[in-house]
């Protein structure tokens, strides 16, 4: 994870927080966490990014914006959802997807196995 830039698109700013937490103490930089499509939006456009954490639903908004600016991209992410394989947009429903609550080390793995290095 040392040197990897990590995008955590999250509205609950606890979950975020816990993520970043458990990330950057394993060396990643992560960005501020966003919780809006708009803001992640721009944090794509204004960063480098090396993988991302995709929230499915925020707040009602569908990710499906996100998730088709970084695919674009060709930047690897996840999704993260307590509602199930059905709540991922249908284009992307073959990315991974951790279940919520998820632990320490489903978070570990999904990203060790997915992660651009």
């Amino acid at each position: 994870m040392a040197g990897l830039t990590v995008l955590i698109v999250e509205d609950e700013m606890l979950i975020a927080m816990d993520l970043e937490d458990l990330l950057t103490d394993r060396g990643a930089t992560c960005l501020d966490p966003v919780g809006s499509i708009g803001k992640a939006l721009t944090a794509i456009a204004g960063h480098h990014v090396d993988i991302a954490f995709l929230d499915v639903n925020l707040r009602g908004e569908s990710i499906d914006p996100v998730a088709d600016r970084l695919a674009a991209a060709g930047t690897p992410f996840l999704f993260t959802t307590s509602y199930g394989v059905d709540a991922i947009p249908p284009a992307h429903r073959h990315r991974p997807m951790i279940a919520k609550p998820y632990g320490e080390a489903a978070i570990i793995r999904a990203f060790t196995e997915h992660c651009p290095n």
